[in-house]
Order: structure tokens, then sequence, then C-alpha cells
């Protein structure tokens, strides 16, 4: 099923980062996407592949770059990035780090230019440290990265906690569920919002929540602060 670009450990583990594999991959989507050319291609939670061994993770992860680069080179794939859910918060690699293996994959001028990553008002770390300016988001945002952020219902249960009270606070008249996502779109350094809407109310919903104005530093700071009170 996998072309045998995959071990039967690495199959069972569910991840791989192997240039073999990464080039499959590539090859699979440009087929299911009916696409000579790929918009951007990131590899899924890099820091699965070695956990606890920084060394050989960015090894792995340089090797899976310079695959990309050459499809960068070859017309198949625009440009590259990396969708991580820890990584950059446990510091299994840093921005930093990314664009150092990427320079090192292509040989001097890279093609690495996005970074995804959950923001939320559950993962509210990345806002509180964007806020003075540390962190990955201004990070990734002055190197001139495209800075995706995940997950920000935070797969759907914020809604269900933010009250309406908070969203008040946030911004009035907005759903609890757009509160939420103003509030992520409003966090320095972040370009895109990404939404699994169910229905097409709930993305209009969510196009409207990120057509406004954005919040200032002093309303995240509020919020944040109003989130860490017991």
């Amino acid at each position: 099923m996998n072309d045998g670009v995959l071990t039967e450990d690495q199959a069972v583990a569910g991840h791989s980062l192997t240039p073999d594999y990464v080039r499959w991959q590539m090859g699979r989507n440009c087929e299911q996407l009916g696409r000579e050319r790929l918009d951007l291609v990131l590899l899924h939670n890099p820091e699965r592949a070695h956990p606890g061994d920084r060394l050989a993770l960015h090894r792995a992860m340089r090797e899976a770059f310079v695959v990309l680069e050459e499809a960068v080179a070859a017309g198949h794939v625009a440009g590259y990035g990396i969708a991580t859910w820890a990584g950059l918060e446990e510091e299994a690699f840093t921005v930093g780090e990314l664009l150092a293996l990427a320079a090192e994959a292509a040989g001097g001028r890279h093609h690495l230019i996005a970074v995804q990553m959950p923001v939320s008002l559950v993962m509210v770390t990345p806002i509180v440290q964007a806020l003075d300016g540390r962190g990955p988001l201004p990070a990734a945002a002055g190197a001139g990265l495209r800075v995706m952020a995940s997950a920000p219902l935070h797969g759907g249960e914020l809604p269900g906690i933010v009250d309406q009270e908070l969203a008040d606070l946030i911004r009035p008249g907005l759903t609890p569920a757009q509160a939420c996502v103003l509030a992520v779109a409003s966090c320095p350094g972040v370009t895109d919002v990404l939404i699994a809407a169910s229905s097409a109310p709930h993305w209009s919903q969510a196009a409207d929540a990120v057509a406004q104005p954005s919040l200032t530093a002093a309303k995240l700071r509020e919020i944040t602060g109003v989130l860490a009170s017991p």
C-alpha cells in the first residue's frame, strides 16, 4: 500500500521523515489533487521523528528539506515548511534552527516559507510571548515566514468553555467562537488562521470574525491576564 517506502516499524509508528517517504507523499498528493505543482508542502509534526534526540531530529529534518528543495528546483513545489504541535514550544527546534537547516539543505538560498503551530486561548503561551516580542511567532514573522495558527478553537472545545462575558470582553457582539478566532487572528506575527468549519454558516461566522479590526496589544494583554487569573 505504501510502495515499500516505509519499514514495518515506521508504519506502526505512523510517522516518517525519510527522503523516500517524503518523495512518495508529494507524488501521492499531486495525484490526489490533480496538480503538477504544489503551492506548499508542510512536514507534519517533525518532532515525532526522534523524540528527545535533537541531533538525530535535525539531521532527519535536513534530509527531508533536501528532498523538498529538489522538488522546488524541479518545479513540483513552490515552497515548504513545518506544521508542528509541540516542536517549537518544547524547543525540539527553534525558528532560527529551521532556517539554518533549510539553508544547509539548499546550499544557500532556501524555500522554507511557512510555519504552522497551535495558537488559541488554551494554547495561549505563543500569544503571551509574542506580546513581549519573544517566542516563535515574532521570530518567524521577522524572518518573513508565513505563520499559520492552527486549532484556534482547540478542536472545537473552546466555544463551550468561553462564556459570553469573556466574548464581550474580547469584542462586544461576537459569539464565543468568533471572539476566540479574532483573538488568535490579532496575535502579533500570525498571518493565517486555520479553521475547520463543520458547516457553511460556521465558515461565514469565522470569516466575519477575521474581518473585524484587530484587537490591540493592550486588549490582548487584558484577555491573557483574565485567563491567567485563578
